[in-house]
């Protein structure tokens, strides 16, 4: 076995390169199989497989091979609950965002709604669904398009029915007005 570390079992690899931005052949990535590495820590028996890579040689390659990385894009929704109890609320919005077709994220931390809001700005978030405690109690939520700040109260079960729908009646506006002047959404 190569990699060093004895606790490899069977299959293991290296992703080299022989790139002149390093002036020798390098070892990019390494890893393998290391079934019974837990056990042998203690552990249940728990089959397992990892690898290591080297950041700064990956980046440094990527410069040489001048490799266009794409930049992420802009997300679609971002989902800002208030209080735990929206916690699992909040996830099925962003489940249903997503499964329509749509980028969508939310705040893990329990953060303030304006903390929430700077993030889903920060990511470009065309549009922000809001739910408090109120809101989960009437079963709904605020959407709001962010480029015109248009805001309404909508159902849950409207969302939930035909999220691509809303989402397209909630930002037809701005999207004509787009279109019409040839700006992007």
């Amino acid at each position: 076995m190569v990699r060093g570390l004895d606790y490899y079992q069977d299959t293991i690899f290296e992703i080299m390169t022989s790139s002149a931005v390093f002036g020798a052949e390098t070892t990019i990535c390494g890893g393998g199989r290391y079934d019974g590495l837990v056990q042998e820590i203690g552990g249940p028996e728990v089959p397992g497989f990892g690898f290591g890579m080297g950041l700064e040689r990956l980046i440094l390659l990527i410069k040489d091979q001048q490799v266009d990385v794409p930049k992420l894009s802009e997300l679609d929704v971002y989902v800002v609950g208030l209080g735990e109890a929206t916690n699992i609320e909040t996830l099925k919005l962003v489940q249903n965002a997503r499964q329509a077709g749509y980028s969508a994220d939310r705040d893990f931390h329990d953060r303030k709604a304006k903390a929430q809001f700077k993030t889903a700005t920060k990511n470009g978030a065309k549009v922000v669904l809001t739910i408090g405690e109120n809101e989960l109690n009437n079963k709904q939520v605020q959407f709001k398009v962010m480029s015109t700040g248009k805001e309404q109260t909508l159902s849950l079960a409207e969302i939930y029915a035909d999220f691509d729908k809303v989402y397209k009646t909630q930002t037809a506006d701005m999207t004509a007005f787009n279109e019409f002047f040839g700006k992007e959404d």
